[in-house]
């Protein structure tokens, strides 16, 4: 029987996504026409591509007095910049347990602090469904310095969104070169990235690789590299 909500992520591209082979709660497998969307776009990020991030940009993300998530979810994100020291004001729509002050991302007229990481809801960053809506708060009216957003990797290639691109290029990019499982139900179906905009940064955008070993970094987790 195939667990209820455990298919994720194409729709938010816009895309009609193609038969993958999904697994389920009981440990069986099937193939499956599709993705499902998650309802709010909820997809609790693991704990790898997070570290993966802090280990690249630790030293900027210390720079600043606090860290805001605005799509906090069940807090996976907090947990992480926590870990390292950095001291976070974490915020959402929905309440999931994390302690987040529950406020629409959009009511916010003052950004609590400079600097974001997050997972943010996809269709508000694409042009089809959100119009990059999202990111337009973000840039434009709350001012950010600093934004880290985890995004789908074409994210850049949606059409007509060529026009915000050029006006608010990101200072650095960082693919992934695994496939992330939000869902925790297999077949990932997208390459991901953190998009990163800085205004200390100059000049074009800085594109890097991150692996997987990079989220298990000793300086930083106490693990084996």
């Amino acid at each position: 029987m195939a667990a209820a909500s455990a298919r994720g992520l194409f729709r938010a591209t816009g895309k009609k996504s193609k038969p993958v082979v999904q697994r389920n709660l009981d440990g069986s497998y099937e193939r499956v026409d599709g993705l499902d969307r998650e309802k709010d776009d909820f997809y609790p990020t693991p704990p790898e591509p997070i570290r993966a991030l802090l280990h690249a940009e630790i030293d900027r993300l210390r720079e600043f007095e606090f860290i805001w998530e605005a799509s906090a979810g069940d807090g996976a994100i907090v947990r992480e910049l926590q870990a390292v020291g950095l001291k976070v004001h974490a915020s959402d729509l929905v309440d999931r347990g994390c302690g987040a002050l529950i406020k629409d991302f959009y009511d916010f007229a003052a950004a609590p602090s400079k600097a974001t990481v997050q997972n943010p809801p996809f269709a508000e960053c694409g042009w089809g469904n959100g119009k990059a809506r999202w990111l337009k708060h973000a840039l434009d009216v709350l001012d950010l310095d600093y934004m880290a957003l985890l995004m789908n990797w074409g994210w850049p290639g949606a059409g007509r969104l060529g026009p915000f691109y050029a006006a608010h290029p990101p200072a650095r990019v960082y693919l992934m070169r695994w496939k992330i499982d939000f869902t925790g139900q297999g077949a990932p179906p997208m390459l991901n990235a953190w998009f990163v905009w800085d205004k200390k940064h100059a000049g074009e955008t800085v594109l890097r690789m991150l692996d997987r070993k990079d989220a298990r970094q000793a300086e930083l987790f106490g693990e084996a590299a």
